[in-house]
Formats: structure tokens, C-alpha cells, sequence
């Protein structure tokens, strides 16, 4: 083993040189790219993944979202004006379980970082979509009229009113959830799409068969 000595007399250990010292200060260097990198990918490669704006899942998300609310302003009227207590009970757990899930979908925009609506107009996220809105109404949706003769009417009224608005507007956001079902990757969508599915298809049989008791009464 040898000893360098340097011009001031000291001595040099070795692998101490000039070279190694460039070397070691490129290990560092290629280190912290690496590691900037590698933060960088961690940010950026999530938000790739995510849905974007103009992206199916989004539109669903929104579009399903104003489509929930009319329901559950629908269920809240019949629960608090039938005396029914089989529709009050079924208007109750409308409310409850498509609230929640206006809560899941919000949340999932705000997580992608997306606004809660959209500039796109209502189903243009669906493929062949003309004619599904009418009179600027998606799929089953009640009209203005529609809702204000549910708030005015009462009694077996109101029963088959509450009752008739909601099979329609089932019918709607099945097709709707349906749709998404087919046309999203995402795996959150695709599941509250297929619980909508598989909920509103058994709520439309129970709805039959309470018009049904409804009218015989």
C-alpha cells in the first residue's frame, strides 16, 4: 500500500484523490435526482391515474349527483306529508341511501381535485346521449310542474304521485348507472353504479306493488 504526499507535505489517504472526490460528489448528485425523481413520480403518477374532467366517471359522478338530489327532495315530501306508513318508511330509506351516496360521489370529485359540476352539459358524458335530455331534464327526472303539484297534493294523492314520479325516475337512473357500468375503468364507480342498479331495480318492484295497494284503497 501505498502513501501519497501532497505538495504541502501532507499526507494523502489513499482513494482520497481528485478523481474519487469527483466521483463521490456524482453518487451524491445522481442520489438526489433519483430521489427527486422518484417524489415527483409519487405526486404525478397518482393524479395520471385519476379521472380527469371531461372524463366519464366525472361526468357520471355530476350528472348522477343532481339526479340523486330531485330524489331525495321527492322521498322528503312523501315522507313528511303521507300517512302511509309503508311509503313513509320507503321514502325514508330513498333519502337516506341516495344522500349517502350523493356523499360518496362529492367526495370522490374533491379527491380527484375536480368541481362538483362541471361546464359540460348534463349527459354528454354518455355516447349517443341526443335525446336523452329533455327539457333540460335527465333521464326520469320530474318537471318544475311535476314537483310542485307532489308539494301541493296530500293524502292517496300524494301517495300515487310520490310513488309514479319515483318508478320514472328509477327507470332513468338505472339506465344511467347502467351506462357508466359499461363505459368506466374506475373500480369505486363501477361499484356504487352497480349497488344503484341492483337497489333501484328492487325498488321499482316494491313501488308496483305499493301503487297497487294504494289504488285498491
Amino acid at each position: 500500500m501505498t502513501t501519497e504526499v501532497s505538495a504541502s507535505g501532507a499526507m494523502t489517504a489513499p482513494g482520497a484523490g481528485p478523481s474519487n472526490r469527483r466521483f463521490g460528489y456524482t453518487a451524491v448528485a445522481v442520489l438526489l435526482v433519483g430521489l427527486l425523481l422518484g417524489v415527483a413520480a409519487g405526486l404525478v403518477v397518482p393524479r395520471l391515474r385519476t379521472p380527469g374532467e371531461d372524463s366519464v366517471e366525472a361526468g357520471f359522478l355530476r350528472d348522477m349527483s343532481t339526479h340523486h338530489a330531485q330524489a331525495v327532495e321527492m322521498a322528503m315530501i312523501a315522507h313528511a306529508g303521507s300517512d302511509t306508513p309503508h311509503i313513509v318508511t320507503f321514502s325514508a330509506d330513498i333519502a337516506t341511501t341516495q344522500q349517502a351516496q350523493i356523499g360518496y360521489m362529492q367526495a370522490w370529485l374533491r379527491d380527484w381535485h375536480l368541481d362538483p359540476t362541471g361546464s359540460a352539459e348534463p349527459m354528454a358524458w354518455m355516447p349517443n346521449s341526443d335525446g336523452s335530455i329533455v327539457d333540460g331534464l335527465m333521464p326520469g327526472m320530474a318537471t318544475s310542474e311535476q314537483m310542485a303539484a307532489l308539494r301541493k297534493a296530500t293524502g292517496k294523492e300524494l301517495d300515487v304521485q310520490f310513488l309514479t314520479l319515483m318508478r320514472a325516475h328509477h327507470l332513468g337512473g338505472v339506465h344511467m348507472a347502467q351506462e357508466a357500468v359499461e363505459l368506466s375503468d374506475d373500480e369505486n364507480v363501477d361499484w356504487i353504479a352497480q349497488s344503484m342498479v341492483k337497489a333501484q331495480q328492487g325498488e321499482i318492484q316494491l313501488i308496483d306493488s305499493l301503487l297497487k295497494e294504494v289504488q285498491q284503497s
